[in-house]
């Protein structure tokens, strides 16, 4: 692991009367302007930017005036459990008279608006469908709709294939020809948009005249829970969103369910951090989809009643629990398939697959895999019928999804689909394919990369001064973000002596360290050590990559150095 300087640019801009070290850390992040630091929701790029907006109003508008059936198709991960939530919930407040959601199982029908779950959206009897979070790629779901007399309304933020689906609207940033500045909206960000454009339009109607105009505000807890769980590159446009929605929770006024995921995981929600929502709320809402059905999940983020989102929460709890449990008999897995691969022949395009690998886990297993091993990872489970389904990760500079539609075109008959985004991407292909794929993927990345692009780099801002490991800094540093893909939380390194060293859980490592001058003496953990090194007493100095944060304990705040990255010096 490499750590280097995190690159700035040569004049600093000026970014009104914060902190110098605030205004290094935001230009290192490409912040040019004050106004990017404005996250009023003032400053949300209009939706009138987006292409296919009017067309999905006038979907609406008329749905809504004719009291028709409208049936949301969302996904099984939480930015299509949150997109689901936030269709419902502000269809409703806008007026909707009938409106459902239907989730594909991913074990029965896979991802997306497929002919398969068109049938089974045709036994809802709706007059409208409206995908969230997918339908892109749904060239021939679509077609099966329309084939049936249904309307079809796609919001999706996935990158198009070849061929667009022929539905009545089509709302996506990254569809050809659309001109809305931010690229990077998730699924839910989407959704939330239309109903932006649908509530100005029913304003302008005369909707409201008589009665309150609905504040669709109250999705933005949601929306910023869709956002970092999805990981989407936090541009100016969505910090906005996330970081109205974390005011909300942290002011008290989430939603039922979000309360309960924090209350069973044992967070405070005053105090919750887009890092939160990533680690803690996501996973915990994405173990529905991986293990079993994610109308759980939905169902926990749509109810009014606290008990009964008490109960769902402990449900999902227990399912991550168990999804924690298959991931690690995976992991042990897969490292016993390359554990005598010496480093110079691993392939750099790791593909692995074991028949007993759960579909539902695999994603995090190649996230984990990439982690360890900095090379871009696709991890595949058994999906019956003589076909194997694969999730990737991959790493900077390295465009999976652009990686697979190489090697589709080099080999037209290897790979059944597939989608996804540069870092991201899912695919499906015969069994017998897997040996020669692996080869045509490996031959890709070793196009592209090269192998000192595969020792893995922490980019670092530096380090910190004696007099900078302070509480007010640590507090400052957590509520400057929201902090996340393509913005990420401010990381410095330095030397330090180890005073102490302890193991806590299984491989947690609790540590106290003195500053390399010996005058500040700071407590550290690093979460997911090797055992096999640490705890070690012969070891006296150590160089750190570490976040500086706040520790509460029993009342009492400290700062705590989060240990990204600890090697003996």
């Amino acid at each position: 692991m490499r750590i280097e300087p995190r690159q700035l640019p040569e004049t600093l801009p000026f970014l009104g009367d914060i902190p110098p070290l605030l205004t290094r850390l935001y230009a290192a992040r490409g912040v040019q302007s004050e106004a990017e630091l404005d996250k009023s929701l003032a400053r949300l790029i209009p939706f009138q930017q987006l292409k296919g907006i009017d067309a999905a109003v006038d979907l609406l508008v008329t749905a809504l005036e004719q009291r028709q059936r409208i049936l949301i198709v969302g996904d099984f991960d939480a930015d299509g459990a949150t997109a689901s939530t936030v269709g419902m919930l502000g269809l409703r407040l806008l007026g909707a008279a009938h409106v459902d959601y239907l989730v594909p199982n991913r074990f029965e029908y896979g991802y997306g608006l497929t002919p398969e779950i068109v049938e089974v959206a045709l036994t809802r009897e709706p007059h409208l469908l409206v995908t969230v979070d997918n339908g892109i790629s749904s060239v021939e779901g679509v077609a099966a709709a329309k084939k049936a007399g249904l309307k079809v309304l796609i919001t999706d933020h996935h990158l198009p294939g070849d061929e667009l689906p022929q539905a009545d609207a089509l709302v996506n940033p990254n569809q050809p020809g659309c001109e809305f500045p931010s690229k990077a909206l998730a699924g839910v960000g989407v959704i939330f948009y239309v109903l932006m454009a649908l509530r100005a339009r029913l304003r302008g109607l005369g909707w409201y005249e008589n009665k309150p105009q609905p504040n669709i505000g109250e999705l933005l807890d949601l929306v910023a829970l869709g956002s970092v769980a999805d990981v989407v590159p936090l541009d100016a446009n969505n910090r906005i969103l996330v970081h109205q929605g974390l005011e909300r929770i942290r002011a008290g006024r989430a939603r039922p369910g979000i309360k309960a995921i924090l209350e069973v995981a044992k967070r405070d929600a005053t105090r919750i951090t887009s890092t939160d929502l990533g680690f803690i709320v996501g996973p915990r809402l994405n173990a529905a989809g991986r293990l079993d059905d994610m109308s759980l999940g939905i169902e926990c983020l749509l109810t009014a009643d606290t008990n009964l989102a008490r109960e769902m929460a402990a449900q999902l709890d227990g399912m991550n629990q168990d999804r924690k449990s298959i991931e690690q008999g995976m992991q042990r897995e897969a490292l016993a398939q390359l554990k005598d691969l010496p480093v110079e022949s691993m392939p750099f395009g790791l593909c692995l697959f074991d028949p007993e690998w759960h579909q539902g886990v695999i994603g995090i297993l190649a996230s984990r895999m990439k982690e360890r091993y900095f090379r871009p990872t696709i991890a595949f489970a058994d999906a019956g019928d003589g076909l194997l389904k694969g999730s990737g990760r991959s790493v900077q500079g390295f465009h999976i999804r652009d990686a697979l539609s190489v090697v589709a075109a080099q080999h037209p008959t290897l790979i059944a689909k597939y989608g996804g985004h540069a870092m991201a991407a899912g695919l499906t292909l015969p069994q017998e394919n897997f040996p020669l794929f692996a080869e045509a993927f490996d031959a890709e990345v070793r196009r592209q990369l090269r192998e000192e692009d595969l020792t893995g780099r922490m980019l670092s801002d530096g380090t910190l001064a004696v007099e900078e490991f302070h509480l007010e800094l640590a507090r400052a540093l957590r509520h400057a973000g929201p902090w996340g893909q393509h913005f990420p939380e401010p990381l410095f390194h330095g030397v330090f002596q180890l005073v102490e060293q302890r193991v806590v859980g299984e491989r947690h490592l609790k540590v106290v360290l003195k500053s390399e001058c010996g005058s500040v003496k700071l407590d550290g953990i690093a979460f997911g050590i090797d055992r096999d090194i640490w705890p070690n007493p012969t070891i006296k100095w150590v160089e750190l990559a570490y976040k500086l944060d706040v520790n509460e304990f029993r009342g009492n705040e400290t700062v705590q150095l989060m240990i990204a990255h600890i090697e003996p010096r």
